[in-house]
This record gives structure tokens, sequence and C-alpha cells, in this order.
């Protein structure tokens, strides 16, 4: 199993762990349910350590793909940029979820305050968590690229134009 390898299994658990979060809190929220809300702050501390191994098999999995046909170096280095963000925000996250948590152990007074403020924080974290996840996507997936036309065959070299024989 190589850095590439690993980069692909790992860079699923902090995107889909900050979106689990953000519904297991919004359902704790609708719910009015502490406990459901307090397993929302454990899957997003989970979110944020596990972005370290995502972020930090990026370059090897770079180093990788960037000799591949059809890899380009603009888009690597726009999902690593967006990388690097994710990781400090999904990591600020991750502190805000634990405060939270100990808020509420200790029936703090400012917990509520600080379950609304996580929320808010997932759903830009969710945002960003999108991006990350598209940006890594379009390095190898040129079906998910701007641009590329719906059911348009890009493999020919034609540029997917079909001639009319009329």
């Amino acid at each position: 199993m190589n850095q590439a390898h690993l980069h692909l299994l790992l860079n699923h658990l902090p995107i889909l762990g900050t979106l689990f979060g953000l519904l297991i809190l919004a359902a704790g929220f609708v719910m009015k349910n502490n406990p459901v809300k307090r397993t929302a702050m454990g899957v997003f501390v989970f979110a944020a350590v596990t972005a370290i191994p995502a972020y930090l098999t990026g370059e090897g999995a770079e180093e990788i793909v960037e000799n591949l046909a059809g890899a380009s170096e603009n888009l690597m280095e726009k999902h690593e940029e967006l990388a690097n963000i994710f990781l400090w925000v999904v990591g600020v996250l991750g502190l805000i979820s634990l405060a939270t948590l100990y808020a509420d152990l200790k029936s703090k007074k400012i917990a509520p305050l600080l379950y609304t403020t996580t929320l808010v924080m997932a759903l830009g974290t969710m945002v960003l968590a999108q991006q990350v996840g598209t940006s890594g996507g379009e390095i190898r997936h040129t079906e998910i690229r701007p641009g590329i036309a719906a059911g348009a065959d890009n493999t020919s070299g034609g540029g997917g134009e079909e001639d009319d024989d009329d």
C-alpha cells in the first residue's frame, strides 16, 4: 500500500465525519436531546483527528500522481491549499467541540451558546469539506471537472463531438 492508496482511504474520514457530525448535531437540536448533541461533539473530534493523517499522506500521494497522464499541477496545488485550510478549520471545530462537550458535562451556562457556535462552525466546515473533496476528486476524475459535458465522449480525442453525415 503506497501513500496515494493511504490518502484515498483516509481522506474521506474527516469529510464524512464533519457531515455525520453536522447531521447528528442537527438531530440533537430538533429532538432537544443533549446526549445526541454530545455524540456529535465526539464525531467532530474524530473528524479533526483523522484530518491529520489524511493531510500528511497528501504529499506522498502527490508525488505518485504528478507523473500520471492527465494529472494537473494546478488542480493539485488548488487541492493542497484547500486541504491546508480545511485542516486548520476542522481542527478548530474539534477544539470547539471539546470545549462544548466539557461545558455541557459540567453544566456550564455557556453550553447552549457553544452548541450553537459549534453548529454554525460545522456548517462552514462542511462547505469547505465539500470544496476539498471535489478539488481532490478533480485531480484524477476528469468527469467531475467543470466544463465537461454530460454524456460527452472524452476518450476519443475528438472532443466529444459527433460528425453529422446527413
